[in-house]
């Protein structure tokens, strides 16, 4: 058995049928056409089901918007790439030269994306209930460890704005560096009255959410 397919039997518990679905899931585009990004499309779906239908149970007295905040803390580029490195994807990824010089292995942005491929082969290969398991393993205390629904930086300064008369933050993008496979975005954050924050990160959404965070503190 090849190194991958034994990782991938330690890392998802099942020995792969399809080894190639995997090996396409741990593929940038830096390398070459049949790359991760289908698979991440099909593996965020499922990832999102599993982890709903988890705090379903978990929370059964829960409304549906405290659950939906629950959902989105534990399913962030975030959280992903820290199953990423817990899980030693980085070691697998096939990526072009470039990339690799770039350290491309490193983005949050791209190891998150990837661990979501890996569960969208994973998906294809064996079905959901594979998938449940091994997301429910990976996940584990992170589910519990949320002792109350957690709120997002970006919808807690809108609360704050909206409680202190001001208007809604405004949100720009101020810079874009890298290159195309592995983009880093500054947006600034303004409150009219409080002057403005800035964060970083490998998206758009992760760079806002940045910013907000960095605002919250300041108004702290």
């Amino acid at each position: 058995m090849t190194r991958l397919a034994n990782w991938l039997r330690e890392t998802l518990g099942r020995a792969p049928c399809n080894l190639a679905l995997y090996e396409r899931a741990l593929t940038h585009s830096s390398f070459g056409a049949d790359h991760y990004e289908r698979l991440e499309f099909l593996g965020d779906r499922v990832l999102g089901l599993v982890v709903a239908h988890w705090l379903f149970e978990t929370y059964p007295g829960e409304a549906e918007g405290e659950l939906s905040q629950r959902l989105n803390a534990l399913v962030t580029g975030e959280v992903c790439a820290e199953i990423a490195r817990e899980l030693g994807v980085p070691a697998h990824l096939r990526l072009g030269k470039q990339a690799q010089d770039d350290g491309v292995f490193r983005s949050d942005y791209v190891l998150g994306d990837v661990v979501e491929s890996l569960i969208g082969a994973l998906y294809l290969d064996s079905g959901l209930d594979s998938c449940a398991a091994f997301i429910r393993r990976t996940w584990g205390g992170r589910v519990d460890r949320l002792s109350a629904p957690p709120k997002h930086p970006k919808a807690g300064l809108q609360e704050w704005a909206a409680a202190n008369n001001r208007r809604p933050p405004a949100y720009e993008v101020v810079d874009t560096s890298g290159p195309d496979h592995a983009p880093r975005f500054t947006v600034q954050v303004a409150v009219k009255g409080f002057g403005e924050a800035r964060g970083e990160g490998s998206s758009k959404q992760e760079a806002e959410t940045a910013a907000a965070s960095a605002m919250l503190e300041k108004i702290g």
